[in-house]
């Protein structure tokens, strides 16, 4: 079997898309989980935007001439994020999957990122090995939340739409809680229209890029977090992913109606700061 890898462009979208949310739903539904992308519109539309946006690289694995799967790096900021990958059910267990990690792997070393991070779904074990076997090591276990929007507010802290003035002190928060910033998606984030900070005290105190499964959060204190989630109009994609650790958080959702859809694992490879503060992460990471 003669594999192919080649970098993507945005005509592959609908094929790639296609694949990802076949592969997704299979092995979603075989654990007796929804799939992540309810039709495969939803996915081909997810990577339509990743495949045209100059900041994800992206690498196509071809048999014999045919689309059998893909890859994705996003480099906007200073640690990667990988995914999502997937790889065609027939021509599953041939290490297509290996050697898409290992070209994104390849592509970090060129651009000398000071780690890589992914979000594995936690009923496969698969490819929990995989990533494991990859150098990933395990950093939090996460619960992906929904449910109705809460409409609540958290006394003294006020949540309103983030704007471009506001990311140096988004940034120095992320700073302080992660050792790095995610600059790059909240500039797309606050372009979109869909990022939030929270203020508190006359100061940012949190922000978020959306609540939901392609957005990251984070805020000094709980409170600065749950004023987000509390705020949101809804939770974007399958939910938003909540580290089960933060105990106080994660019954705070769960006391207020909030459901877990699914359990999700972050891990790393490469640099890695303990989290100082609250914080959701994105299904990148």
């Amino acid at each position: 079997m003669d594999i192919k890898l080649r970098s993507g462009t945005p005509a592959d979208a609908e094929i790639c898309g296609r694949i990802c949310y076949h592969a997704f739903k299979t092995i979603s539904e075989a654990h007796g989980f929804a799939p992540d992308f309810p039709a495969p519109e939803v996915a081909i539309g997810v990577l339509t935007r990743m495949l045209a946006h100059p900041k994800f690289y992206s690498v196509i694995a071809e048999v014999d001439g045919r689309i059998v799967g893909s890859n994705f790096l996003d480099e906007r900021n200073s640690i990667a994020g990988v995914g999502p990958i997937t790889v065609d059910a027939t021509v599953q267990n041939r290490a297509i999957g290996r050697r898409l990690m290992e070209a994104v792997h390849e592509r970090a070393a060129e651009r000398n990122f000071a780690g890589v991070r992914l979000l594995q779904a936690g009923f496969h074990t698969r490819s929990l090995s995989l990533y494991a076997k990859l150098g990933y090591d395990v950093r939090e276990h996460l619960a992906c939340m929904q449910g109705k929007p809460l409409g609540i507010s958290i006394e003294a802290h006020v949540v309103r739409s983030a704007a471009e003035a506001d990311l140096e002190d988004c940034n120095r928060l992320c700073r302080e809680v992660h050792g790095h910033d995610r600059g790059g998606e909240l500039r797309d984030a606050i372009a979109q229209g869909s990022a939030t900070v929270v203020e508190h005290d006359g100061r940012i105190t949190g922000y978020a890029t959306i609540i939901g499964f392609f957005g990251h959060a984070v805020g000094e204190t709980n409170k600065d977090v749950k004023a987000l989630i509390g705020a949101a109009k809804e939770f974007a994609g399958p939910g938003f992913l909540l580290p089960t650790r933060n105990g106080d958080l994660f019954r705070w959702c769960l006391s207020n109606g909030l459901r877990i859809t699914q359990p999700m694992t972050l891990m790393s490879k490469g640099l890695y700061n303990e989290p100082v503060g609250a914080f959701l992460p994105s299904v990148l990471y």
